[in-house]
């Protein structure tokens, strides 16, 4: 900094630069060798899916991933989060940035890395839940695992000397809280390739006497059982149910397991609160009707069709709760996550209302006393954060004013793990008077 300028441009092109230049060639051998100790995350991308880009954090894009390394900044638990949500589904789709980013199709011409394992990029894309960096982002979730652990082990009576199923087991923590509480026998099934590595912790951790991994999909697998006492899995998707495993949850259910058996967690509730957002929804949708000067307000429809996955600051909410279904794990059909569902949100302070929130809560009801958890924007947050749906119109609401509506979800058509959903909303207020249906899509 103490060298004129151009002196110091010169030692940047002549030290810097090849250094740099030397860095970026052999990309795919760094991210797996010097670079590895500091990675903390890679996850597919997918077209189409919103999220922001973390401001703390560098990226770095290969074929169809990002891989994150921490800057070292630590982000301020009071503000609205910018982290990228983890896409950890069982199902190979990814979130990618706050720009949709698409990645590239698998084709033969497509230029791929391999790790030392010989796994491709592609072959992460289509099967993103067999790495290791998603199963750390939901170990890391400790609302999410901790609720776990505790349903399992602060009550054993649950599981001691039953036999219980893992449906989506991943790295095998739920299979194992069981097997330490006392279980006679866990089978863990899981899809992805995940599973070898399943088998090896279980057997490292010494239950493989009473914990066996099964690989491949639930709808084709025999048991060596007619059936088990206890289900337990993490299902939950973003807005409950995005590319969920509940309809999978409920096959093993019919099929296995026995008259008054237990499942883990067996309720749920979807949620839906009112909050002001005036700063990121101007910086998401009115973007577009002046970019560098030119008008691209085209685009403005196609992002209010696609919620956001983000973590809404508390502070940020103006109406009071509504819950808006409830599901009942033990009894409901597939056909339950088809629903119409209606709402009334009543403003708690004079504000304007430009989004509607939603988050789900989940509950073990066979524990001794209460366990579950809420993703809600009040709660610490998850790796679910909350799913955000921009309303067109900004509703100018007074305290004791209510916004009443409802909002149908049902599988897509074409691709039943998106979700296509209408909200259709009322308001009529002292200082405005609104009435809309918005269609979005979760995919």
């Amino acid at each position: 900094q103490h060298l004129p300028g151009p002196c110091a441009a010169a030692i940047v092109r002549r030290l810097w630069l090849p250094t740099l230049t030397a860095a970026i060639i052999p990309l795919p051998h760094l991210l797996q060798s010097s670079l590895a100790p500091r990675v903390t995350s890679v996850r597919p991308l997918a077209a189409g899916v919103l999220c922001r880009r973390p401001a703390q954090r560098a990226a770095v894009v290969v074929g169809s991933f990002i891989t994150q390394r921490s800057s070292g900044a630590r982000a301020d638990p009071n503000r609205r989060s910018t982290a990228v949500p983890a896409r950890l589904r069982r199902r190979g789709v990814s979130e990618g940035t706050t720009e949709r980013i698409m990645a590239p199709k698998a084709t033969e011409e497509m230029e791929v890395s391999t790790d030392g394992a010989g796994h491709t990029s592609a072959d992460y894309y289509f099967d993103s839940y067999a790495h290791f960096g998603i199963h750390e982002e939901m170990l890391k979730d400790t609302v999410r695992t901790r609720t776990y652990q505790n349903s399992v082990l602060q009550n054993e009576f649950i599981v001691k000397d039953k036999i219980v199923l893992d449906v989506g087991c991943g790295t095998g923590i739920l299979s194992l809280f069981c097997a330490k509480a006392g279980a006679k026998h866990v089978y863990a099934l899981e899809c992805s390739d995940i599973a070898k590595q399943a088998k090896e912790i279980v057997r490292v951790n010494g239950y493989e006497d009473r914990v066996t991994v099964i690989q491949g999909k639930v709808e084709e697998i025999d048991l060596p059982v007619d059936q088990v006492d206890v289900i337990v899995s993490e299902w939950m998707g973003y807005f409950l149910l995005y590319e969920s495993m509940l309809d999978t949850v409920l096959y093993a259910r019919d099929r296995w397991l026995a008259p008054g058996g237990t499942l883990l967690p067996d309720k749920a509730s979807l949620r839906m609160v009112g909050i002001e957002d005036s700063q990121y929804k101007s910086e998401k949708i009115h973007f577009w009707d002046d970019v560098y000067g030119f008008d691209m307000s085209c685009i403005k429809a196609q992002a209010m069709l696609e919620p956001l996955v983000d973590v809404v600051d508390a502070e940020q909410i103006v109406t009071d709760e509504c819950n808006m279904k409830e599901f009942d794990v033990s009894t409901m059909s597939k056909g339950d996550t088809t629903f119409t569902a209606d709402f009334k949100i009543v403003a708690q302070k004079t504000d304007y209302i430009h989004a509607l929130v939603a988050y789900f809560d989940v509950t073990f009801t066979a524990c001794h006393k209460f366990v579950g958890f809420n993703t809600g924007p009040r709660f610490r947050s998850t790796h679910w954060k909350q799913t955000v749906f921009y309303l067109e119109d900004v509703i100018p609401a007074c305290e004791g004013e209510a916004l009443t509506g409802t909002l149908k979800c049902a599988p897509n058509s074409k691709n039943p793990r998106d979700l296509d959903i209408v909200l259709s909303y009322t308001f009529e207020g002292e200082r405005g008077s609104f009435a809309r249906t918005q269609r979005f899509r979760m995919r």
